[in-house]
């Protein structure tokens, strides 16, 4: 099934659908019900229709029987590289009666002219049952099996055996996208020096080393998502946006979150509001500045946006002297799948289950990340590990995403009836530290970023969540990438690109036409950004921490290395 970038959020699933089905568990999606029922009605109401459709693909698969068709994969479509898949007559006509297959299958879902809400939860069915009987993943059908079974003597069934055993045996039970030896904390990812300079119950705090003899006076506090560990931002030498800050004359402090268990079940959304302030307080003692520019990631985002709120209605709003907003939404109204996925059943249901634990695993969040797009992170793994025997090719942001983490059940409670009521839409609506909530009293100047192929956090939500901000000065950015490659965004790329602009325009869409496009990576322009607000430049501190705040330990720290 496909979409165009125009309409990228109807496949997109923000963070409501991931927390509750990460708690029930991805299987429900595919039970039927009644989205499935109206699919059936609307296509019985439209006999000539489906006839016709049927039809035709009989007539094809007759032609594919006799060696006439032509019927070949789209382009870009990399499962059936091998040449067999056209040499071979068997391969080739299995292959081109599922491509034809495929496409009906397609036709049918568009003649059924579902609501959107049916359409999301059908398409993602659809989407999943068609890319699973692909002949690729069939190892009788997959050349690459066989080819692998010769070149080995039939090793390559043998460790294929063992890594589907080995992957099914624990959650999240998809095949593996790295090894987990694959890289070493501190040496290979999350290597940027630096040391940590406080830690509490719940974070440790990062002072990072700096790498230019002047900096600005202005620090900058990087808040991770509350759903990953914070090294995303600092992946690998030379590709990471801490380094990169660093070098620009920044200074840079990341908050690393603690991995909670059932201990830490009570941590809700105050809570991280709280740790996000305590953190913003040690910066401003370390650095000496009244003033500190936050930045904060897809879940980290929503938190960091409510806290400033909160700062702005206790009359603490110049503490912030810019807020950047890295694919986060705010606004999940008609946000794609998740609207049409959770309901307040649903819902209840998740948190309860949770509760009963104490934390939302990550690994079942994993899963719901990796179905959401099967054949880029189920399927070519399934290939590549069990079929052909072999073990995943090393990956940093892979890594990363395979390093999960639990979520505390208050969290998880707050942040799923949130997305469920879209309670940030509507001032008042939530509070954050006893404070009512209206993100449009937040008139901080703002930077946000959103991915163009965003699959978890769609850019039209995200301009849509923008434009609840009460900013006059606001900058979005639109980068030509996904939801991690629209932050690991290094300068560099011949082929990156970004569109920028304010968020007068209402409709999304509209202001994509008339966005300007700029060549490369946003990295630069965000350094500007910053360092428009990042006040005089002073010397560079000679040593981290202070008196108060002595160093504890070089980066990246402890709790990132929990599990």
């Amino acid at each position: 099934m496909t979409t165009t970038i125009e309409n990228a959020d109807e496949l997109a699933a923000p963070l409501d659908l991931l927390l509750t089905g990460s708690a029930i568990g991805i299987g429900r999606r595919m039970l039927p019900n009644t989205s499935w029922t109206r699919l059936g009605l609307s296509l019985a109401r439209k006999p000539g229709t489906v006839a016709g459709r049927v039809g035709a693909l009989g007539q094809e698969l007759t032609q594919i029987a006799r060696g006439r068709s032509r019927r070949a994969p789209r382009k870009g479509d990399r499962r059936f590289d091998d040449p067999a898949w056209q040499g071979n007559p068997l391969f080739k006509r299995s292959m081109q009666a599922y491509l034809a297959a495929g496409d009906t299958v397609e036709a049918l879902f568009a003649d059924a002219e579902l609501d959107w809400r049916d359409a999301e939860w059908m398409r993602f069915v659809l989407d999943n049952l068609v890319e699973g009987l692909s002949p690729s993943n069939n190892p009788l059908l997959n050349p690459v099996t066989w080819k692998a079974l010769v070149d080995t003597g039939g090793r390559s069934a043998v460790r294929g055996l063992r890594h589907f055993l080995a992957d099914m045996s624990t959650a999240p039970r998809v095949p593996s996208m790295v090894e987990a030896d694959a890289f070493t904390l501190g040496e290979t990812v999350a290597a940027t020096p630096g040391s940590v300079v406080l830690r509490t119950e719940m974070f440790e705090l990062i002072q990072y080393t700096p790498q230019t003899e002047r900096v600005a006076s202005v620090p900058l506090l990087m808040v991770p998502p509350v759903i990953n560990k914070y090294y995303i931002m600092d992946i690998a030498p030379g590709r990471s946006m801490i380094e990169y800050f660093l070098r620009a004359g920044q200074q840079v402090f990341a908050i690393s979150w603690r991995n909670p268990g059932a201990g830490q079940r009570e941590w809700d959304l105050d809570a991280y509001g709280q740790a996000i302030i305590d953190a913003l307080g040690a910066v401003e003692r370390i650095t000496g500045s009244d003033r500190t520019q936050l930045q904060a990631s897809c879940s980290g985002g929503i938190i960091a946006a409510m806290t400033a709120a909160h700062l702005t209605a206790i009359g603490q709003a110049p503490r912030l002297a810019g807020l950047t907003l890295m694919v986060t939404v705010l606004d999940q109204s008609h946000a794609g799948f998740a609207a049409a996925a959770i309901d307040q059943e649903a819902a209840e249901i998740a948190i309860a289950l949770s509760a009963r634990k104490g934390y939302l695993d990550g690994r079942a969040l994993a899963e719901v990340f990796a179905w959401l797009r099967p054949n880029d992170l189920v399927w070519r793994y399934w290939v590549n590990n069990y079929l052909q025997g072999r073990v995943p090719a090393p990956f940093d942001v892979l890594f990363w995403n395979a390093d999960t983490t639990r979520m505390a059940a208050a969290l998880h409670r707050d942040m799923v009836l949130m997305g469920v009521h879209n309670s940030l839409t509507t001032p008042g609506a939530v509070t954050m530290l006893g404070t009512p909530v209206d993100l449009s009293e937040l008139t901080v100047d703002t930077y946000v970023v959103a991915g163009i192929a965003d699959h978890i956090s769609p850019w039209q939500a995200c301009y849509r969540s923008a434009r609840l901000l009460g900013a006059k000065d606001l900058r979005f950015v639109l980068s030509t990438s996904g939801h991690i490659a629209a932050l690991v965004n290094p300068p560099g790329n011949p082929k990156a690109s970004y569109r920028v602009g304010g968020v007068d325009e209402a409709d999304p869409a509209a202001w994509l036409d008339e966005a300007r496009t700029e060549k490369g990576s946003w990295w630069p322009d965000f350094v500007a950004w910053l360092a428009e607000r990042g006040g005089p430049e002073q010397d560079a501190p000679r040593a981290p921490g202070t008196a108060e705040l002595p160093p504890l330990e070089p980066a990246p720290g402890s709790y990132v290395r929990e599990h």
